[in-house]
């Protein structure tokens, strides 16, 4: 253990957790007139662009547990965004489909969603892009996926 003094602002955590932070608040700003969140719009694309209609894939895909899926769409249908059905083999199984309204804010989203990356990635070089998205990929590597609960 260090005998050096812990600086918060300096922390490798708390940097790249305020800066995620200013990414989605920046994201969901721009995005609420659609009458999305940032966990909202994962799930249209998930089922929208992916194909994932069942619920525990679309949780996996974004990073959610099950239980914060499910108050997701259950808020996305009630807002029709997505309609929720059984599966046609057992009746058990649930399937999540985009409705027109769904895929309209899709398509309306998609350009803010790609103007927002591109802003944070233009205060980058190309080089300093590229050897930070390998280094997260190293931070990451044999890190279990953490299932957050929103």
């Amino acid at each position: 253990m260090s005998d050096l003094p812990f600086h918060l602002h300096r922390s490798l955590g708390y940097q790249v957790t305020m800066l995620a932070r200013v990414i989605e608040r920046r994201f969901e700003q721009r995005i609420a007139e659609f009458g999305l969140t940032r966990v909202m719009w994962c799930v249209l694309l998930a089922a929208g662009k992916e194909g994932l209609t069942a619920p525990s894939e679309i949780a996996g895909f974004i990073g959610i547990d099950r239980t914060a899926a499910s108050r997701t769409l259950r808020q996305m249908e009630a807002r029709g965004f997505i309609t929720r059905s059984s599966g046609a083999l057992d009746g058990r199984s649930i399937q999540v489909r985009l409705t027109p309204g769904g895929q309209a804010a899709l398509a309306e989203v998609l350009p803010i969603a790609q103007e927002n990356a591109a802003y944070f990635e233009a205060k980058l070089t190309g080089q300093e892009l590229a050897h930070l998205r390998a280094a997260a990929a190293k931070l990451l590597e044999d890190e279990p996926r953490i299932v957050a609960k929103l």
